[in-house]
Parts: C-alpha cells; sequence; structure tokens
C-alpha cells in the first residue's frame, strides 16, 4: 500500500507521555526531562523532534542531561496478555475520540510490518510485525522520515497506554492500534490475531530500503517489486491503497501535496496538508471514487494511486471497489490483517483472538452433485478444503508432496499379485 510511503505524514496537537520511573525494565519509552532526570512528568512536542533523539544501550530509562529524547532498548518481551490487550483497545478508542488520530496509528502499525521480507526465514532479520519501529536508526529511513513528526507523534500518544499495560508487547500495541483506528473510523471488523514477540534494540531493526515510495519512475512496477517481496498480490495492493482514504500529505515533509486545501484549512489537528478524500477521517470506498474521476484539485492523487486505474491488473479490483463497498471492505479486512501478520514471530506459535466471538466463515457443505462436473468452476471454500487438505499432508504450494517409496512398493506388489492371479485362472 502507498500509505507506507513517505507521502503520508501526519502531525496532531501536543501529547502527553504518562510518567515512567527509572526503575522500570523490560521496555522501551520515548522520555523527556524538563528540569532534572527524577522528574519525568510530561513530554512536550517541538518542531526540532526528529533531530533531538539520541540512543543509549541501556535497559532503563532516562534521559539526556539537556532533557532531549532517548530511545532505549528493552529486553525481549513475552507474549502480550489477553485482557490487557482487550484493556488497551478501548483505551485507543478513547484516544481516537479525543485526538483524531486514525491515519498515523493506521501508518504506525503498516510501517512497523511492511519490511517483511519472504525470502528471508530468521527471526527478526526477515523484518515484519515485531516492533522496531519503535527506534530512531529505523525511525530515520527514508520512508520513516518524510512522515517522522506524524509517527513520532502516535509513538508519543501510545506510550501512556504502553506503561499502563505492560503486559502488551510494542508489537501487538501497533498493530492493535492500527487496526482499531480503522474499525473507528468507519471501516470493516479485522480479523486479527495477537502475541507478537518484540525485537530487544536498535542492532535487530531491518535495513533500510524495504517500504515503498510515492513517486517512483515505474509506479505498477515499484509496487510488485515492494508488495511481491511481502507476500501479498495485485488484488491486496489495491486493496489496501484505500486506507489512504484516511489522512493527509504535507509537502513541507514529504514533498508531496498543497500546504492547505478547503478540506483541510479548519484541521482536526493541525491544519493544512492535502487529503486524498474530502471527509479524510472516514474509512469508506471514496479514495477509488475520487482517484477514478479526479475532477477535483483539492484532493491528493500520487503516481501510485494513479496507476491503480492505469494497469490493467489493478484497474480489474479498483474499479470493482469504486462501485461496491462491501466487495472493498471484504477484501481490505483480509490484507490488512495478513499485513499485520507479516514477519511476526507470535507465542503462542499461532497467536491468538481477543474477540470473544471472533468472525469465521463457516465452511461449505459438500454437496456431490455441485462438483460432479469438469464444467463448473469450484467455489473457493472448497477450494479452501482441498488446500488445506493437500498442506496437511504435507504438500504446500510450492513443492509437491513428498514421495512414500515404501507405500509405492506396496501398491506394486499388490497390483503384480492381483495380475498373476487373474493370469493364472
Amino acid at each position: 500500500m502507498t500509505s507506507l510511503t513517505g507521502a503520508t505524514s501526519h502531525l496532531l496537537p501536543s501529547a502527553t507521555i504518562a510518567a515512567t520511573s527509572a526503575s522500570t525494565t523490560a521496555r522501551l519509552a520515548i522520555s523527556f526531562s524538563s528540569s532534572s532526570s527524577s522528574s519525568l512528568k510530561r513530554i512536550r512536542s517541538s518542531p526540532l523532534l526528529p533531530h533531538i533523539f539520541r540512543y543509549q544501550k541501556r535497559s532503563l530509562i532516562g534521559t539526556t542531561s539537556s532533557g532531549r529524547f532517548s530511545t532505549f532498548a528493552s529486553p525481549k518481551c513475552a507474549a502480550s496478555d489477553p485482557d490487557q490487550l482487550k484493556s488497551a483497545r478501548e483505551d485507543i478508542k478513547e484516544l481516537l475520540k479525543t485526538t483524531s488520530c486514525h491515519p498515523i496509528l493506521v501508518r504506525l502499525g503498516w510501517h512497523d510490518a511492511g519490511t517483511y521480507n519472504k525470502n528471508i526465514e530468521d527471526w527478526p532479520q526477515r523484518g515484519g510485525a515485531n516492533g522496531s519501529l519503535r527506534f530512531e536508526v529505523e525511525l530515520k529511513h527514508g520512508a520513516n522520515a518524510a512522515c517522522n513528526s506524524g509517527l513520532v507523534n502516535a509513538l508519543k500518544l501510545l506510550q501512556p497506554i504502553k506503561d499502563k499495560y505492560a503486559g502488551v508487547t510494542y508489537a501487538d500495541l501497533f498493530q492493535l492500534a492500527s487496526a482499531t483506528a480503522i474499525e473507528e473510523a468507519g471501516g470493516p471488523k479485522i480479523p486479527m490475531k495477537y502475541g507478537r514477540i518484540d525485537v530487544s534494540g536498535p542492532d535487530e531493526c531491518p535495513e533500510e530500503g524495504r517500504l515503498p515510495d510515492a513517486g517512483p519512475p515505474n509506479p505498477s512496477s515499484h509496487l510488485r517489486d515492494v508488495f511481491y517481496r511481502m507476500g501479498l498480490n495485485d488484488k491486496e495492493i489495491v486493496a489496501l491503497s484505500g486506507a489512504h482514504t484516511l489522512g493527509r500529505s504535507r509537502p513541507e515533509r514529504s514533498g508531496w501535496g498543497k500546504p492547505e486545501t478547503r478540506y483541510t484549512k479548519d484541521g482536526p489537528g493541525s491544519p493544512g496538508g492535502q487529503s486524498w478524500t474530502v471527509q479524510w477521517l472516514k474509512f469508506d470506498n471514496s479514495y477509488f471514487k475520487d482517484i477514478k474521476e479526479q475532477r477535483d484539485e483539492d484532493l491528493l492523487v500520487l503516481p501510485t494511486d494513479a496507476v491503480l486505474f492505469e494497469d490493467s491488473s489493478f484497474k480489474e479490483y479498483a474499479e470493482k471497489y469504486a462501485v461496491n463497498q462491501d466487495v472493498f471492505f471484504k477484501d481490505y479486512a483480509e490484507a490488512h490483517a495478513k499485513l499485520s501478520n507479516l514477519g511476526a514471530k507470535f507465542d503462542p506459535p499461532e497467536g491468538f483472538s481477543i474477540d470473544n466471538n471472533p468472525t469465521q466463515v463457516q465452511p461449505e457443505k459438500f454437496v456431490a452433485a455441485k462438483y460432479s462436473t469438469g464444467k463448473r468452476e469450484l467455489s473457493d471454500a472448497m477450494k479452501q478444503k482441498i488446500r488445506a487438505e493437500y498442506e496437511g499432508l504435507g504438500g504446500t504450494p510450492d513443492k509437491p508432496l513428498p514421495t512414500n517409496y515404501f507405500l509405492n512398493i506396496i501398491i506394486v506388489i499388490g497390483v503384480l499379485a492381483i495380475l498373476t492371479y487373474l493370469l493364472g485362472n
């Protein structure tokens, strides 16, 4: 999704971070000292924020003597506590009501997960949703730096919640906030799972260059290069792009968009920037309608947006989403959940849900007559059944089932025995 790009930058009013004692271990904090390091009470936003981070490799939380921000390493966290996750979700909902920070929370989760490389097996080298975006070294990556103020504000807004619920990992908190922001903006329910483990320090952050750009020379090839590397397909690329219905771009940070439009001059939050949609805090399918029509000069269209209706494969889905919001919501929810799991290491390995009644697709009842002709395409549900059975026997889409030579020999012997018996008679 191109909302992972540096073109998306948002600045909300100053946020406060709860006090954190120096004896607290096993977590990272971004803290500020106003008069002395013993009175960590409040944190204030600063226009110099991107330049005053300083990393010190310790396990305790503190500040520099000059009162500058410091990002500290934390020990590896265990799985998140389900009850604390549920409570954190309610706090995030209240945060969204008072700050309208939906766009930057969505971006935070996506920028953390969007570094995944499917060609790397080892964790955390493969990147993905592991909480590494909290470290300065990754915040300075090009695609993050252009929207650094927005991402730092998101971190600041979530830090009091992290302090309150020590049993929640940063990796889970970032993805929880992202999904909750979509849902609270009117979007679909995201089938999320939790239990992500955090990386322990900045030395475990992925290298720079894994996130997409807003204006590459060849937008379609660039999007495919980046998202195919994550294991996503064309449908998922287009569906995820639809999240640009939320948020704005600020030219002074990203180089894209207008300084102000009639839709952004009064905020909410800090006024200014250019949005993709008129109601840029409402999640719907208007992004696809507006990109297709391109009739309003006050609405932003990036090269990676326009290509959705220029590339034949992308266009198939973009056209569909422009006229059918239900289809868009369904595909978006599945793609968002998939993105949020990329590269994550779960404890327990299968993860867990915090919904009392998680939405599950009911398996299709098998009717033999439905599949008795080769002229009828198998349903998606039946294809999933067949694939599940295939994988259960050890097969994958990338390799055939392992050959059982012993079983093959037994079958051959049995066939020869039957033939000998028949010929003998």
